[in-house]
């Protein structure tokens, strides 16, 4: 083992010359094996889609995208949090103007309740009192979006002046670009800051960490989903994470619902719990402060078992490998030598979003 941790140090000195803070995150590949209840669910979904949009067309929500379709599947609302742009569009050649008009108003006007949108199904979608994308979104004269007569102006405003038209193969889509305002993501994190200073202070865990985890986990996306069958803003596995927490600290049995995940207040708590239980419990005897937020940070993504396993199958020996290096030789071995490359990635860009909230600009 002297001798993993002489090479470890050997090649952190020699071939690693950039700090943490200086190396930008590179683009997430890849992703965890299906969930097969949520392959099943997909396949079902993805075949009403295609048949209305074709192949080359389809899409589906995920971490960082909402989309929702309504109208038999043949229109969809489309956004992207990491460019901050909301696509609205329809294959319905007959009603486009009222298809488009419809979906327009519902998605502005739409719930930040997760709970009341199915995403996998073409219902409609119920409109809010207080709008999610409420300061995220402004209409043609700069104004907020906070009523339906707003957003219907704003509607017959963009299909008067921004509709477009492709043509792709047999199929002719009819889309409208919403751009959102250059601080969107800031106005989502506003509406999430009282639960996350609250689970913050609950749990011990730092905020800015919490905030890093959730821009890297699903860009404050509250109906963030993933083919491998996680939920919600901080991205909670329910049969993992979700009975972790359930068992150890809420002294619940069973696991989390989807429903129960998709809840802001109940995900950030599960989601930040969890990081609790790494510290006090997968983690326990890593010393350094630093270290053991560098190895819980991984764990987030690609376990307790992954950090450990990286230095020594035996978890004794393996934290106390991790206790005789030093951060930056921690930082190294982690997103170089850690079993699983999202999992290397994962600690790149925890630091960065992190970084980037105490400077102000996440």
């Amino acid at each position: 083992m002297k001798k993993l941790l002489f090479v470890i140090a050997a090649l952190w000195l020699t071939a690693c010359s950039q700090t943490p803070d200086a190396i930008k995150p590179p683009i997430k590949g890849g992703g965890s094996p299906l969930d097969p209840g949520v392959d099943v669910l997909m396949a079902s979904f993805a075949k009403g889609v295609k048949k209305e949009w074709g192949d080359d067309n389809y899409l589906e929500a995920s971490r960082h995208h909402y989309v929702k379709y309504i109208d038999g599947y043949r229109t969809r609302a489309h956004i992207d949090f990491n460019k901050g742009k909301i696509y609205i569009g329809t294959v319905d050649n007959k009603k486009t103007q009222a298809s488009l008009r419809h979906a327009i108003i519902e998605t502005l006007l739409m719930s930040g309740d997760p709970s009341e949108v199915d995403l996998y199904t073409d219902s409609k979608v119920a409109v809010s009192q207080k709008p999610f994308l409420l300061g995220q979104v402004v209409d043609q004269d700069g104004q907020l979006i906070e009523w339906e007569w707003r957003a219907e102006r704003f509607a017959d405003y963009l299909l008067a002046n921004k509709l477009s038209h492709q043509q792709q193969g047999d199929i002719k889509v009819h889309y409208i670009v919403i751009d959102m305002v250059n601080d969107h993501l800031l106005q989502r994190e506003r509406q999430y800051a009282p639960l996350i200073t609250a689970a913050a202070k609950r749990y011990g865990i730092a905020e800015d960490l919490i905030y890093a985890i959730i821009k890297t986990e699903s860009s404050f996306n509250p109906y963030a989903v993933s083919r491998s069958g996680a939920y919600g803003l901080m991205q909670v596995m329910p049969n993992t994470a979700g009975a972790d927490v359930f068992r150890l600290v809420k002294n619940r049995s069973g696991v989390p619902s989807r429903a129960y995940l998709f809840n802001p207040a109940n995900n950030i708590d599960t989601g930040v719990a969890y990081f609790q239980i790494l510290k006090l419990r997968y983690l326990k005897g890593v010393t350094h402060p630093t270290n053991l937020q560098y190895s819980m940070i991984s764990a987030y993504n690609g376990g307790a078992g992954g950090v450990l396993t990286t230095f020594n199958n035996d978890r004794v020996r393996a934290v106390d490998d991790i206790n005789r290096l030093k951060p930056e030789q921690l930082y190294w071995a982690l997103t170089t030598r850690h079993p699983k490359d999202e999992a290397r990635r994962y600690l790149q860009k925890v630091l960065q979003f992190k970084q980037e909230f105490n400077q102000g600009r996440l």
